[in-house]
């Protein structure tokens, strides 16, 4: 099957099919005489296995590191354990960072609870002293000593 196929067989675009090659993530596909890639059953199986990889927030070089285990399957898995650990771990912290971000968010809302002009805000008015270097309605209520809070 030519990309365009592969394309449609697997609703991943063109230019990431192209993407995942260079990147050694798909098997290197046969050319025909005219240069056109030539791609098998196969390719279709390698992308949808990266694909899956990367609908579970794994980066391209995990997805690699797991392509290289496919390769070499005779290969002890405790690596694969440890890409799995290491992803449960930053996806923890994703969460931990986005409950704190949502708290922040609540906070800043709560600033401003009746419709008036925008000049009355508090949730602009919060904000702008925050561009301004003053504290924050949204960082106060989730300050954690010896932490830094970026804008």
């Amino acid at each position: 099957m030519r990309i365009g196929e592969l394309s449609r067989h697997s609703g991943c675009d063109i230019e990431t099919i192209r993407y995942y090659e260079r990147e050694g993530l798909l098997d290197a596909p046969q050319r025909e005489d005219n240069g056109y890639r030539r791609y098998v059953d196969g390719h279709l199986v390698q992308l949808n296995f990266v694909r899956h990889c990367r609908s579970l927030g794994m980066s391209l070089s995990d997805v690699r590191r797991l392509r290289d285990f496919q390769r070499n399957p005779s290969l002890a898995c405790d690596d694969i354990n440890h890409l799995l650990d290491r992803q449960i771990d930053q996806i923890h912290a994703q969460r931990m960072a986005l409950e704190a971000l949502e708290g922040q968010l609540r906070a800043l809302r709560e600033t401003c609870e009746t419709p008036h002009p925008a000049s009355e805000c508090g949730i602009l008015q919060n904000l702008q002293q925050a561009a301004e270097g003053a504290p924050c309605e949204c960082h106060a209520s989730s300050h954690v000593p010896g932490q830094a809070h970026s804008h």
